[in-house]
């Protein structure tokens, strides 16, 4: 299995959604591959981190300052780069 094969399947590995045989595909291609490995076991532990994490509300005005900036940030990129639309 390559690299690439793991990373579109990583979503599927996650969920615990494969067959049997790609499960022990990837479990040895993770066994040998450390840059899978960290990638794969980094992406499961901010799942893990943002799953139990509750909705934060933005105050009002953080908010709208936010929007703002990105509004601002959007029509500045789409001005410089007409060929981005």
């Amino acid at each position: 299995m390559k690299c690439s094969e793991f990373l579109n399947e990583l979503t599927n590995y996650l969920d615990g959604v494969l067959d049997a045989q790609t499960k022990i595909e990837l479990d040895d291609h993770l066994a040998w591959c450390h840059n899978c490995y960290v990638v794969c076991d980094t992406t499961r532990k901010t799942i893990e981190i943002y799953r139990d994490s509750e909705l934060y509300e933005l105050p009002d005005d953080l908010r709208t300052r936010l929007r703002s900036a990105i509004m601002t940030k959007c029509s500045a990129q789409k001005k410089s780069d007409p060929q981005s639309s």
